[in-house]
């Protein structure tokens, strides 16, 4: 789809110079870590915009911005928001993340103006917050002092474009980050996290004589942000999976494949397992499968949920893994924890630690074995406890004689409620709508806590930004009215902080 395509679907929109913005980035494919193409767009916008650009040796660019007129005196103040986006598409979807561009559409949803994608991600997460930053800086109508849009990169697989910025590659110790997806709150903190990954590598076995082949297959699942929705109790596909394989409670049954989800920080929609057993397997999985299809749609109110059962050729999978280890696998995969774990004290409803058992996959090793490797993100805003779930989570897998590992550690971002950036953020936004903006802290990782540890804690943060639903799933969507909403607040703001 071209970029004329793109533009047409939301040219009508207000704020223009936003959508139209946003309309370009959705149309240059920006995976994460493949962000060659969005990085090469943005510089070219932004020097078309007649501003200098920088780059560091990982990707991460600044835009500088010279302040309005009168406005010269300032400090700056850095807009901050990553350029790549969380992939993933519904089953039978055809999109290639790297090649195609996202198909924007103009719709409803609950009576409100939304633009989403076509069957895949959209990429609102975080291109309109940058599109809001760069309509800033180019807008005669904006009035700001000396601005740095600071975009980075691989935010969402493991934020380590941020992990590598220079104290020095920017100037501003004030920022704002626009990764934000609430309109009516302006967040202060974040939680950290970190992954571990659980390996095993199974000897394979020759099928037994007269084993019974059969496929099970979740899908129809919402899945989600695995921080901002992880409360919502939404189904995760593998965990159904294993529900359904472990409840059969099916003497001699192995596993020959056993995959799920894609990526770390999304719930997952879908998994599936190939799995072998005695006649009667195929049925036996069917009335379990049922069973637990419907637990998800009334307990997860999983609506879409299917949990089907197909019978394979015998012969189609010659290689399987001994009945003890799929019994070890699968004790593993059913005791990991799931879900919400605590939550903070002192701000009810704040999650403050989490856990998402976010990827299965399974290959053949060069020597013929069976390797079978299971990803965690766990999220929390104490580290001790984010460290005492990592360490749950290795001592479960080594105990089935897995090899764990924990890594790609983050810290959160702590509260600062005497922010004068904050003050000034909330005054404005009481005077602009009247009321009180809700100023909380997000289970979310934001990339402010490594940005102030990057530059030694010396930077006054706070985060806003549009309604954003669905992130990190094919059901995302931004709400037009609250892009507007958005666009008004940013542009009073940085008024205000042009003042000095």
């Amino acid at each position: 789809m071209s970029n004329q395509k793109n533009a047409t679907a939301v040219d009508a929109l207000e704020p223009s110079p936003v959508w139209r913005l946003f309309a370009g980035f959705s149309s240059v494919p920006h995976p994460s870590k493949k962000e060659e193409r969005i990085r090469a767009h943005v510089r070219e916008v932004a020097e078309g915009m007649g501003f200098a650009v920088r780059e560091d040796s990982s990707g991460n660019m600044v835009i500088e911005v010279p302040a309005s007129p009168g406005c010269e005196d300032a400090p700056i103040t850095v807009l901050q928001g990553h350029l790549d986006m969380v992939c993933e598409k519904n089953a039978g979807t055809q999109h290639d993340f790297d090649k195609d561009p996202i198909t924007l559409v103009l719709d409803t949803h609950d009576g409100e103006q939304i633009v989403r994608a076509d069957g895949t991600t959209l990429g609102a997460d975080n291109g309109i917050g940058l599109a809001m930053g760069l309509a800033a800086a180019s807008s005669p109508d904006v009035k700001h002092g000396p601005l740095e849009i600071l975009c980075t990169v691989d935010e969402e697989a493991g934020m380590t474009g941020a992990k590598v910025l220079r104290p020095d590659f920017f100037k501003g110790r004030r920022l704002l980050n626009l990764d934000s997806e609430e309109d009516d709150v302006i967040y202060i903190g974040c939680a950290g996290g970190c992954d571990t990954t659980l390996t095993w590598e199974f000897t394979a076995e020759e099928m037994p004589a007269g084993m019974e082949v059969c496929r099970v297959a979740v899908s129809g699942l919402r899945g989600g942000h695995s921080g901002g929705d992880i409360h919502l109790n939404r189904g995760n596909a593998i965990k159904l999976l294993v529900q359904t394989l472990r409840d059969a409670a099916i003497h001699d049954l192995r596993v020959v494949e056993l995959a799920g989800g894609s990526l770390r920080n999304a719930i997952p929609r879908e998994a599936h397992a190939v799995v072998a057993g005695p006649a009667g397997t195929a049925e036996g999985l069917a009335g379990i499968a049922a069973d637990v299809q419907a637990e998800a749609v009334n307990v997860n109110k999983e609506e879409a949920c299917r949990i089907v059962v197909e019978k394979q050729p015998a012969g189609s999978s010659p290689a399987v893994t001994s009945a003890s280890d799929a019994g070890r696998l699968l004790a593993t995969l059913t005791v990991l924890p799931h879900g919400v774990l605590a939550v903070v004290p002192e701000i009810p409803g704040l999650v403050q630690t989490s856990n998402n058992v976010a990827t299965a996959a399974t290959e053949t090793t060069a020597t013929g074995k069976l390797r079978v490797v299971l990803g965690c993100l766990s999220r929390s805003s104490s580290m001790e406890q984010m460290h005492a779930t990592a360490r749950q989570i290795r001592a479960a897998g080594q105990l089935a004689g897995a090899d764990a590992e924990t890594g790609n550690d983050y810290p959160g971002w702590a509260p600062d409620v005497h922010s004068p950036t904050l003050a000034t953020c909330r005054r404005v936004y009481q005077e602009l709508f009247d009321e009180e903006p809700n100023v909380t802290a997000i289970h979310a990782g934001l990339e402010c806590g490594l940005i102030g540890e990057r530059v030694g804690g010396n930077i006054d943060m706070v985060s806003f930004g549009p309604r954003i639903e669905g992130a990190h799933s094919p059901d995302e969507r931004v709400y037009v009215q609250s892009v507007q909403k958005s666009w008004k607040y940013l542009k009073a703001v940085l008024a205000e902080l042009a003042k000095g």
